[in-house]
This record gives structure tokens, sequence and C-alpha cells, in this order.
């Protein structure tokens, strides 16, 4: 069974001047920007909801974030890491998310491992030649 991603919303809110300012979940100081995001059930300021590997302003790269391992992660890292796009057809390896891949009708296959069936000699991917048979 296939775990499903934990994927969580990021909302920008004004901060209203008549409120009690809200302590940062990433800080922990006080938000006195005009602009603060929520997330996790948490109050941000836009610079501290980073992510954990690239360190972007989550804020600015969409309205969703990642968490996995204890970490807060773009949708990118998050798919460099724990993602699968499935089994490569030739050697029946998982292939990572981020991997580049070849597809044939219903097959995925790791760029190394995609040649030609009749002579096993690589694509034109590794050769830029096609292969051709007499």
């Amino acid at each position: 069974m296939q775990k499903k991603e934990k994927s969580f919303g990021i909302q920008m809110l004004s901060v209203q001047p008549d409120t009690k300012p809200k302590g940062c979940a990433g800080c922990n100081r006080k938000i006195k920007d005009r602009y603060l995001l929520k997330a996790l059930d948490k109050y941000w300021h836009e610079d501290c909801l980073k992510c954990a590997c690239c360190d972007c302003r989550l804020g600015e790269v969409g309205s969703t974030l990642y968490t996995k391992a204890n970490l807060i992660l773009c949708r990118r890292d998050y798919l460099r890491l724990f993602g699968v796009t499935g089994n490569c057809a030739a050697c029946s390896k998982l292939i990572p998310a981020f991997e580049m891949v070849m597809r044939a009708k219903d097959n995925v296959y790791h760029l190394d491992c995609f040649a030609c069936q009749l002579c096993n000699q690589s694509t034109a991917v590794q050769t830029g030649k096609p292969v051709t048979h007499s």
C-alpha cells in the first residue's frame, strides 16, 4: 500500500492593526509585518516559512507545502527525496520521481536501460543516432 503524500495549504493573511501580534513558528518573534503566512495551524513570517532543503520561501513558490520526516519541503524537494515514478520495465528497479525517463507505450525505463529489444544496442538518447537494422 502506497502512503499518500502529506501536503498542507499555505494562506497569506493581512495583519490587522488592532489585533495582538502573533508569534512566528519559525523564529518565535512577534509578527509585526503587514502580511503573515498561516500553515500547519501556525503563523509565520514570510521569510521564516522555507523549504528545509533549498531554502526557498514557500509562500512564493505556491500555496502548498509538504512534510515528511519532520521536514517542511517544497514540492520539488519532496518529490526528489521521497517520490518514485515506478519500476523500470527493463531492470525492475525503482525510478526516483526526479529522474529523467524514457516511455514506450505503457512502459517506463531508466535512460541507461532503454535499448533496442532486437540487438540490445543503446538508443539515440545515448548515441545521438537512431538504431537501424539491415
